[in-house]
């Protein structure tokens, strides 16, 4: 065998052994099971489970999503989510020219889309998006982003057009400070509720502690007071209503 002959099979045996590159990392929120796992949907692999990688955030909050493209690809970015997993996680349908470089993809498939079409850079490299989350909460939920590319025609679903990434997400409402807690213990005690009715008396200031002031309206009332004397026996969230 020649040395031309041995050195081109080497080249061959080599494409073959090493780990193939990702082109789509998730930076942030983190990646469900990391950049090298993005070949199957809806979140890399086919039937894929939760990681321990979740990310709490408030329902309805803002989100900066950031990924890095660093093998380059011509295409486009959608950024996704899941209330209740992955199965609404759908791939976008070709919709004309479907066997050349320029095919025309379907934008915003389904209600999980967030944001559709967002551009490729040029030389690849780090791209950010904002997304307002759903003002759901959720203990299971999935943020998907997808990279869409057009040039490995015909574009067919599934196939080798898209790489997907996932982000595992909790969104849960923080718990009402309870009426009275002046110093965020999650307790009333004796002192703070001296201090509330000092408040209510005009002998103290409510910037002591606004914690009382369950209504905004700048003034505590009898029944905020009540409802600070509930929390302080148990009932951390009780209502004058309640009592």
């Amino acid at each position: 065998m020649s040395p031309r002959i041995a050195a081109a099979l080497l080249a061959q045996l080599t494409l073959f052994v090493m780990p193939a590159s990702a082109h789509l990392a998730l930076l942030s929120p983190a990646s469900r099971y990391g950049e090298d796992v993005l070949k199957q949907g809806p979140c890399g692999i086919a039937g894929g489970a939760r990681s321990e990688h979740v990310t709490t955030l408030q329902p309805g909050a803002q989100l900066e999503v950031v990924w890095d493209e660093y093998v380059d690809h011509p295409g486009h970015f959608r950024i996704a989510f899941d209330a209740d997993g992955d199965d609404d996680l759908v791939d976008p349908a070709c919709l004309s020219g479907c066997t050349s470089r320029t095919p025309e993809i379907e934008r915003y498939s389904n209600g999980s889309v967030l944001l559709d079409g967002i551009a490729d850079t040029p030389a690849g490299g780090e791209s950010r998006a904002v997304v307002t989350l759903p003002d759901v909460e959720c203990e299971h939920c999935t943020l998907q982003v997808i990279q869409v590319m057009y040039d490995k025609p015909p574009y067919v679903t599934p196939g080798n057009d898209i790489y997907y990434q996932c982000a595992d997400l909790v969104l849960r409402r923080a718990a009402a400070p309870c009426a009275g807690d002046c110093d965020g213990s999650g307790q009333v005690s004796v002192e703070e509720l001296v201090r509330g009715i000092g408040i209510s008396l005009g002998s103290g200031r409510l910037g002591e502690c606004p914690a009382f002031d369950a209504n905004g309206d700048g003034v505590v009332t009898i029944d905020e007071i009540i409802t600070a004397v509930a929390a302080a026996l148990g009932d951390c969230h009780a209502s004058p209503a309640s009592i």
